[in-house]
């Protein structure tokens, strides 16, 4: 691909990112052994917010700007709530399999509210390789047992994450225009400390009482705060705004065939030659995907 510096940049940013995020499944799972899905949503921001309150100030950060609060609080609404939440109440009535395979649509989802938004065409070698991206990777959920325990609420809770946190990329992404990207991730949460500490405070008193809380636990619970949260935001936003939030979101096709290794390695998940061959079709199509960044 014939990229420019700052696409190098955005592009290594945004595969960072993904790494981080694809590392959040495995963590979650840990964290639920001893922590309720709900107080586990809540508690996201306010961990991550222990590295971004000292960053801020340490920086000496000026007030957020009136004109982009707005943005900010759709952001805040998708990233910090829409997403942890509505999965966290899935996952409750569904599999994580299934939930991949409603998800598998999140790169096309963001792509098509970006170009909605910044009313910037892309070709349409483009939306092939998207498409024929999202089709492999819901082949390949199917084929981590993804069509078993589905409910239509279930499925309405995944659709609401999945178009609340494109949304969220989208928003953020712009907001990368004014600031860098960990100042975005660092307002957002802090923004949501208002909501997700009570929130946590309510749900912790009202479960802790059903679970023991286990050194693995705690570590899988500290680790979505600080990774999946905060750091792989930071990256993640940078590398939307160096690439371009259309072809950048692409990149996230990947992450469940990352996720499904460190469910292997990690939880010893099983890996079939479905899963293999579905995996090389999406890398092969994010590929294409981004080969037609600088073509109209």
């Amino acid at each position: 691909m014939p990229l420019d510096q700052k696409q190098k940049s955005g592009l290594f940013y945004a595969c960072l990112g993904i790494f981080l995020f694809s590392l959040s499944l495995p963590f979650t799972k840990l964290a639920l052994q001893s922590f309720d899905p709900l107080f586990t949503a809540f508690a996201r921001p306010i961990i991550a917010s222990l590295i971004a309150i000292p960053l801020m100030l340490k920086a000496g950060v000026k007030p957020l700007p009136r004109t982009l609060w707005r943005p900010m609080v759709f952001t805040t609404l998708g990233g910090v709530f829409g997403w942890p939440i509505l999965i966290a109440l899935a996952l409750q009535r569904s599999t994580s399999a299934h939930v991949a395979v409603i998800s598998a649509v999140m790169p096309l989802a963001t792509a098509v509210i970006s170009v909605m938004k910044n009313k910037r065409a892309v070709g349409i070698s483009f939306w092939i390789a998207s498409g024929l991206g999202t089709l492999l990777l819901i082949i390949f959920s199917l084929g981590r047992g993804g069509a078993t325990k589905s409910d239509l609420i279930a499925d309405l809770l995944i659709i609401g994450a999945v178009l609340a946190s494109s949304y969220c990329y989208v928003e953020g992404a712009s907001l990368t225009q004014h600031m860098p990207g960990w100042q975005v991730i660092s307002w957002v949460v802090i923004f949501g400390l208002p909501i997700s500490i009570p929130g946590a405070l309510l749900v912790f008193a009202k479960t802790h009482s059903h679970h023991v809380i286990h050194g693995g636990a705690l570590f899988g619970l500290l680790a979505i705060g600080f990774s999946s949260m905060y750091l792989g935001f930071f990256a993640w936003y940078r590398g939307l705004r160096d690439f371009g939030v259309t072809h950048g979101s692409q990149v996230q096709q990947l992450q469940a065939i990352l996720t499904l290794g460190w469910s292997a390695l990690l939880l010893h998940e099983r890996v079939t030659s479905v899963m293999v061959f579905s995996a090389i079709g999406i890398v092969f199509c994010v590929l294409w995907a981004l080969s037609n960044v600088n073509k109209k």
